[in-house]
């Protein structure tokens, strides 16, 4: 690659890995995580280190860092203790929502109060899945791997919810064009619509 700049991310950039990483590696979907505590307390948090990895059996897996060294996210603990959580993916209707999520709170602390979000009871998991969003996997825990100060959750997903109109419910074909989720752009503030597609044909 002509005139490029390289990052040594074993040495002098190893700070800046997050930003350079994360700025790069888009868009990402989000998975907008809900857990409950051991009080029935739901948490719900955005994370965009996130993906799908595998069908049989369905995993997906994503990444909650820790609030502070030595100290996990709420998501992480909750997952922890219950094994459970759903990952409710996200479109622009509920995009600021999302972001609002995000805040740091003390545990136990519902980051939705106040949205104006509804919450719809999961079918065999115990964590509730939010009624707006336009799908949410029901997951449980399969493992939690620790490298470093990186954590990644890896769930088997028992429910798929999707909102009317995602899926003909007889041929179970997808509409692509009713489906526009939000992306994850470069790290701190920026994210995508999917509303712009193109189609190539596999040889």
């Amino acid at each position: 690659m002509a005139n490029s700049i390289e990052f040594d991310l074993d040495g002098q950039h190893r700070p800046n890995a997050y930003p350079i990483l994360a700025s790069l590696v888009t868009p990402r979907p989000i998975a907008w995580v809900t857990t409950v505590d051991a009080e029935g307390n739901v948490n719900a948090a955005p994370f965009s280190f996130f993906n799908v990895f595998g069908s049989n059996p369905p995993i997906v897996a994503f990444a909650p860092g820790n609030k502070e060294p030595g100290l996990p996210k709420d998501t992480a603990k909750n997952v922890r203790q219950s094994r459970e959580f759903v990952i409710n993916l996200v479109d622009q209707p509920v995009a600021e929502a999302m972001v609002a999520t995000s805040a740091s709170l003390p545990y136990g602390t519902s980051e939705l109060d106040g949205l104006g979000l509804s919450l719809s009871k999961s079918s065999v998991v115990a964590p509730p899945r939010i009624s707006e969003a336009p799908a949410a996997l029901e997951c449980r825990e399969y493992t939690t791997m620790e490298i470093g100060t990186n954590r990644l959750v890896i769930g088997t997903v028992h429910r798929v919810h999707a909102r009317e109109g995602l899926f003909d419910p007889e041929s179970l074909r997808f509409d692509q064009a009713n489906y526009h989720p939000v992306g994850r752009m470069a790290s701190p503030d920026w994210y995508c619509l999917t509303d712009q597609l193109f189609n190539i044909e596999h040889p």
